[in-house]
């Protein structure tokens, strides 16, 4: 049996309060929210924090507001609670499908919307007890000096599998970040670096506390996500897509976010301009998801054989646009991805 180790709790009960325990402690301390991903890292030593600063009690920071045209949520909203809402099913379809299909309704009910943005990346390496990771020698994300997924990589390439980010970057979503020195606020696509190791770019001293979505410009939105199983699997591949579209299907404009192909979720801006000014007919949508799967790299440290991971991903974008164009595209969702949403 894994055991955690030891580590102090503080329970504050304001941002502000939150803010000063984290400077205070530095990097001795992590924020602690659902702990789904967390403490099962802390259990295989993956992350070891001699403090915990737990931010279920902190008040402000676990609702959803409609604010107008704002969707504002905190970065503590329960995941089941975005599942359980049914405006979003049509105001923000990709962010209601990809909490749909996050792990379990037991981990949904504990995961966190914030939590799930800040998801440690994953590897078949660095995902091991400690103990297997010490029998092989430790890797570059964690007390080692050398990628053994790519070991002429300067840096780590552990795979980005949260499944909200992709489909809450698709809707434009942006980010408050709060310290003691004050706030500031970023478009969530601007939160990840592409390195396996260092895959935040919110600094230590920051607390992600809201999310917040625009719901102006009649965008229509969707979340494709390959796992091995129905359920609870984390992504090797999702696709988040969303058009702004004019009469006669032309599309005024186009966000494609890949997801678990990369060390961050990787906007496809040729794929993009590719569809700008265009109907989204059947050239339209072969040239955008042709440019899609061109980009995309997968690496060998997770589920499925890579060579087939990114030749699927054209055909898992032409299914996301053609279901934004208005086909029904139920039988294929569920003969590629299962029923997930259950």
């Amino acid at each position: 049996m894994m055991r955690l180790p030891l580590f102090e709790y503080r329970a504050p009960r304001t941002v502000a309060e939150a803010a000063l325990m984290l400077d205070g402690e530095g990097t001795n301390a992590m924020l602690l929210a659902g702990g789904t991903d967390l403490l099962p890292n802390m259990k295989r030593r993956q992350q070891t924090p001699r403090t915990l600063i737990g931010l279920r009690q902190v008040a402000g920071i676990g609702k959803m507001k409609w604010d107008g045209d704002v969707l504002r949520m905190g970065a503590v909203l329960q995941v089941s609670e975005i599942v359980n809402d049914a405006r979003l099913r049509g105001h923000c379809a990709a962010l209601w499908q990809a909490a749909s299909q996050i792990a379990t309704p037991q981990i949904r009910n504990m995961a966190t919307l914030g939590g799930n943005l800040c998801l440690d990346t994953r590897c078949n390496y660095y995902d091991q007890s400690y103990e297997w990771r010490k029998a092989i020698n430790f890797c570059l994300k964690k007390d080692g000096d050398t990628c053994w997924v790519a070991t002429g990589s300067p840096k780590c390439v552990a795979v980005s599998s949260t499944d909200t980010a992709p489909a809450l970057m698709a809707l434009g979503a942006r980010v408050r970040l709060v310290s003691l020195a004050g706030e500031r606020e970023i478009l969530l696509s601007d939160l990840y670096n592409n390195d396996g190791a260092s895959y935040l770019r919110r600094r230590p001293e920051e607390i992600l506390t809201e999310i917040m979505v625009n719901l102006q410009g009649g965008w229509k939105s969707t979340y494709w996500k390959l796992r091995r199983r129905g359920a609870f699997d984390f992504p090797v591949l999702s696709v988040a897509a969303a058009v702004k579209m004019s009469a006669g299907n032309v599309v005024d404009d186009a966000r494609i976010v890949l997801g678990s192909v990369s060390s961050r979720p990787l906007v496809m801006p040729e794929a993009q301009a590719i569809l700008v000014g265009r109907a989204l007919d059947h050239d339209a949508i072969v040239e955008a998801a042709t440019s899609a799967a061109r980009i995309a790299k997968p690496l060998d440290n997770t589920d499925f054989d890579l060579t087939w991971r990114k030749r699927v991903t054209q055909e898992f974008v032409t299914c996301a646009l053609r279901e934004l164009r208005g086909d029904d595209m139920g039988g294929e969702r569920h003969r590629l991805i299962g029923n997930t949403t259950g």
